[in-house]
């Protein structure tokens, strides 16, 4: 499943809300009690909730979840933006990724050190700045492009890396992150692994470019997945989650979520720090019903012992 087939489906604008680490301080009261900030995305409880943007919000903090993330986020008008920034701030839920628009995943590709690319990349991450006001995000995804075949991959590298440190310096100020996503939708994407991403982040050395670390996607083009959270740690910013094979909620495939999640859980609490879990997949049954098993399926992997 390609991002956009599910994505169609500080800074606080809103009194009251302030951040720790990102975080929002408060948390909502919902039907269930879970240990990690799971966000879902807009479109995954519309059968319980409805069409209505601020509804399936509602719905989701009334079922528990602690967290937003919303792919398209800088599609929608700067008017449902602040309304989504305000109800989260509300409902005491952390607004978690969206995506910076530079013309899609494989488009426009940083490897290739173009100017024109370049552009483009930059003013996504200025126009992301403001939609970052409005809805109270901290992170925001970037996929650097597909290869640049013609080159050598040393300087492919050094192109990206220029390119992300451009970016942080506009992103850094406004204390934002881009959080770099190695994805397995193409071979053809430059970037394919946790320690491929480790090491530009290293090499852009700011505290505005994080690694955003897709559990699913890193199971398909590397597994041993524990093993490459540690060792990749120290600059993961988020978390996304997703089963394999199907890329549908956790229980659902392959993946030992529960032990994943007490892993990183026990870190986290251990260093004091906190991470949004995107809920990027899709639900693996239609209708309401899926959407309870879903709900479900996240109750049983977080009922992990601490």
């Amino acid at each position: 499943m390609q991002r956009r087939d599910f994505v169609k489906t500080t800074f606080s604008a809103a009194a009251g809300l302030t951040f720790t680490g990102g975080m929002a301080a408060a948390q909502p009261t919902g039907k269930n009690k879970f240990k990690l900030a799971y966000a879902p995305h807009i479109g995954m409880f519309r059968n319980s909730a409805g069409d209505d943007v601020i509804d399936q919000i509602k719905f989701m903090a009334d079922m528990g979840f602690t967290a937003l993330e919303d792919n398209g986020m800088m599609g929608r008008t700067p008017e449902l933006q602040a309304k989504m920034g305000e109800t989260l701030a509300k409902l005491g839920m952390t607004m978690g990724v969206f995506v910076v628009d530079k013309g899609g995943n494989g488009q426009n590709t940083l490897a290739a050190g173009k100017q024109a690319h370049l552009d483009i990349f930059l003013n996504g991450c200025k126009r992301a700045v403001e939609v970052a006001k409005r809805c109270n995000a901290k992170w925001m995804t970037v996929v650097p492009g597909d290869f640049e075949r013609n080159l050598p991959i040393g300087i492919q590298t050094g192109h990206v890396i220029d390119a992300l440190r451009r970016g942080a310096e506009i992103l850094e100020p406004h204390g934002l992150v881009m959080v770099l996503e190695p994805l397995s939708d193409s071979p053809n994407l430059f970037l394919r692994t946790s320690d491929q991403t480790y090491e530009i982040c290293r090499a852009v050395n700011s505290s505005a470019c994080k690694i955003l670390f897709d559990v699913y996607h890193m199971q398909k083009n590397e597994g041993h997945i524990i093993p490459h959270i540690d060792w990749c740690w120290s600059e993961i910013g988020y978390f996304q989650i997703g089963d394999n094979p199907g890329r549908k909620e956790p229980t659902t495939g392959e993946i030992n979520y529960k032990n994943v999640f007490k892993h990183i859980h026990k870190r986290m609490t251990a260093e004091n720090k906190n991470f949004v879990f995107g809920m990027e997949h899709g639900n693996a049954r239609p209708g309401k019903e899926g959407e309870d098993a879903l709900i479900k399926a996240y109750v049983e992997s977080d009922s992990f012992e601490v």
